[in-house]
């Protein structure tokens, strides 16, 4: 099923596991895809952008309605993580972790954004699926990075915020909170024993960690659901379900 046939989306975080995997379910689904990140990404259309700066979220829209003439669907999948930087408990969690982690996975999600939305408006409406993480949603021992569970709970508050001051435009707002998944981000707590040990008490579904796909297909949904907005979509495998 053709559900974004003719429709335009800009992806961003486009080089990652999840964000690679949502070019591909959106490309499959008929849209034309921008892939926006860093980095370059792999796709027929793609910006190379540093997504915390204005000047070039800015750009990354208007290179969507440059080559498309057009934007429908924007899905913000742009993050890091910053335990490489020394985010942890908020005790020992470094300055330079934080302000990082919160430009780069909190700010591109506005900038953007707050780009893509006139763009929309143009369109007669459209949607903005937004990555968070059930590390935004809960609190966990085993996954002691409060900048990157500030960054990910920021971002639903922010959704649903916008879910309501956008919805009487046609513009829907929602968020998609994966658990832990199979992408190299994830490289290190995926071969962690005591991670690997609790897996099947944290996501009790497989005990294994979920594919990109999972998440892909659920912001699949999300773009293309007419009534759904200002939801938080759990795709976790059960974590959250306790």
């Amino acid at each position: 099923m053709n559900a974004l046939e003719g429709k335009a989306a800009l992806v961003t975080g486009a080089a990652g596991g999840i964000g690679s995997g949502v070019v591909r379910a959106f490309a499959a689904a008929g849209a034309r895809v921008l892939a926006v990140d860093r980095v370059d990404a792999q796709g027929e259309e793609t910006y190379v952008g540093d997504l915390t700066r204005a000047d070039e979220a800015e750009g990354a829209v208007a290179a969507a309605l440059e080559r498309f003439g057009r934007l429908d669907v924007l899905f913000n999948g742009a993050g890091i993580s910053g335990r490489s930087l020394g985010d942890g408990p908020v005790d020992s969690c470094t300055d330079e972790a934080w302000d990082a982690v919160l430009e780069t996975n909190l700010k591109s999600v506005f900038l953007c954004s707050k780009h893509a939305i006139p763009a929309l408006r143009r369109t007669g409406g459209g949607a903005i699926v937004n990555l968070s993480s059930v590390l935004g949603l809960v609190g966990s021992e085993d996954f002691a990075t409060h900048a990157y569970a500030a960054s990910k709970g920021a971002i639903v508050a922010l959704t649903r915020a916008m879910a309501i001051a956008y919805a009487p435009e046609g513009i829907r707002c929602n968020v998609v909170c994966p658990g832990l998944v199979d992408t190299p981000m994830s490289e290190r707590a995926r071969n962690d024993p005591q991670i690997q040990a609790r897996l099947g008490q944290l996501q009790p579904l497989t005990g294994e960690p979920g594919r990109p796909e999972d998440v892909a297909g659920a912001a699949l949904y999300l773009a293309t659901a007419p009534f759904v907005t200002g939801a938080v979509l759990a795709v976790d495998g059960g974590w959250t379900a306790r």
